[in-house]
């Protein structure tokens, strides 16, 4: 599967559009890592165990998007976007979305 945040893939052309696909999580915090974090925002710098869960949801989010355009049929997503939004005190949501297509060389 190529995935691309541009509307177009170099070498190939876009044959058929397939349509919007996407794929979310949301993801709360836990105790222990509000723990560590509590300790880092005392000395400062990088908060290791929420980049951690951010970049474990993205993968997530990302995978489903994937299998979406897979069951349509396509072998690409472009113009891909992700969003994200807290949607509870302790929960962020993060969401993919792109066009499903499939293109040729």
């Amino acid at each position: 599967m190529i995935i691309t945040t541009t509307g177009e893939v170099p070498g190939k052309r876009v044959v058929r559009t397939l349509g919007l696909v996407s794929g979310n999580i949301v993801r709360s915090r836990n105790i222990g890592r509000d723990v560590l974090a509590g300790l880092k925002n005392i000395v400062g710098g990088e908060i290791k165990e929420y980049t951690e869960l951010m970049a474990m949801s993205r993968r997530d989010a990302l995978k489903r998007m994937i299998t979406e355009a897979e069951q349509m049929g396509a072998n690409a997503i472009i113009e891909v976007r992700f969003v994200t939004a807290q949607v509870a005190t302790a929960a962020a949501e993060i969401m993919v979305y792109g066009t499903a297509v499939i293109v040729e060389d």
